[in-house]
């Protein structure tokens, strides 16, 4: 029996619309169609184009969604980052999906990571309490700007608490001000009681994922930052090691080079100039970037292995910024290699060399 040929599916989606390209092996195009962006259109044009079919279409908003759809349809499903593509050719939604469709056939897109359905909970509360950090973080800001402006200093807390609000309310002047500062801090602490609301809902369903243990038995890994690590990252497995981490976290470092190599008396040789750094790649995920630069923050400030390594870098001549670099680097290191081989942190099993 002849084996049926692959076809290749590039969707780009909308809000309200998907416009599809159909290419065969050969790289023809066999159809083209716009259909709604519901599940039962999507799949009725999937179902319709056989069992070979590979599907891609670009990282968005319903990326996650449409993704867990098609999954069990296609032999494939690639969701694609194209950021940086040129943008100086014409742009349509058609012009998109064809390209997209002749990119999947070669082989050219780079994958994002959607296969972690079992932390899609833990996903969705993460998310909700990172929303309401960064709100009440908001609210506080604009409550000390409030003060601020009017030449009143608010060091510290003390602004926020419900017990002093008498006091820091009757130092302002006008009506208007009073209510607005009352009112911004009514909507604080709605905000932390959700955030706190959250922050325990978010814990317990990560305390029910495998590296739980693992995870927060290593140094400045609390609750909240190995919930993140494990929502985020969700496997330690889609990485080869800790070369193929360190960019996904920002921790990479970006040389240039040109003219590596020159002739001498007839030899080819490489120069013995070192490549240029341009500083720390910029194409990364900000909250597992945050989540390692603050444990090493914190590593640097106390006693212990960690910190010894950091002094060693800085003892070595390293500014104490690449010092701290250097020790989320390995932070960063050991959380990937404890949780791909399920062991508890043994600072006697830290090795001294500075990655």
């Amino acid at each position: 029996m002849k084996q049926e040929a692959i076809q290749y599916l590039a969707l780009d989606v909308h809000q309200a619309t998907t416009v599809a390209t159909v290419r065969t092996e050969n790289g023809s195009i066999r159809m083209r169609a716009t259909v709604a962006t519901e599940a039962s259109a999507i799949l009725g044009l999937v179902r319709g184009l056989g069992a070979q079919l590979h599907v891609a279409f670009e990282e968005g908003t319903q990326a996650q969604w449409l993704h867990d759809l098609l999954q069990p349809h296609a032999e494939r499903v690639v969701v694609c980052n194209v950021r940086g593509r040129s943008e100086t050719s014409n742009k349509s939604d058609r012009i998109d999906a064809d390209w997209l469709s002749e990119q999947l056939r070669l082989g050219a897109l780079k994958s994002v990571y959607h296969g972690a359905r079992s932390v899609a909970t833990l996903k969705e509360l993460v998310r909700c309490y990172s929303n309401l950090v960064d709100d009440s973080t908001r609210v506080m800001q604009r409550v000390k700007a409030l003060y601020r402006g009017r030449a009143i200093g608010t060091k510290g807390e003390a602004v926020y608490r419900p017990s002093q609000r008498k006091i820091w309310l009757g130092k302002l002047d006008g009506p208007g001000a009073k209510m607005r500062a009352a009112s911004l801090l009514a909507q604080l602490d709605t905000l932390l009681e959700l955030r706190r609301k959250a922050r325990v809902a978010m814990i317990a369903e990560a305390r029910r994922q495998s590296g739980w243990k693992v995870l927060l038995s290593v140094p400045f890994l609390g609750p909240v930052r190995v919930s993140l690590l494990l929502a985020i990252m969700a496997t330690p497995f889609r990485f080869r090691g800790k070369r193929q981490l360190w960019p996904y976290v920002g921790l990479a470092v970006v040389t240039r080079t040109s003219s590596e190599q020159e002739i001498v008396e007839g030899k080819l040789r490489r120069r013995k100039r070192a490549p240029l750094t341009r500083g720390l790649n910029r194409n990364h995920n900000p909250v597992l970037k945050n989540v390692f630069k603050g444990a090493a923050n914190a590593a640097a400030a106390k006693a212990g292995p960690l910190k010894d390594i950091y002094d060693r870098c800085v003892a070595g001549g390293v500014r104490e910024e690449m010092a701290k670099l250097t020790l989320a680097r390995k932070i960063a290191s050991v959380v990937l290699r404890l949780w791909k081989k399920g062991e508890l942190w043994d600072p006697n099993k830290l090795t001294t060399q500075v990655t």
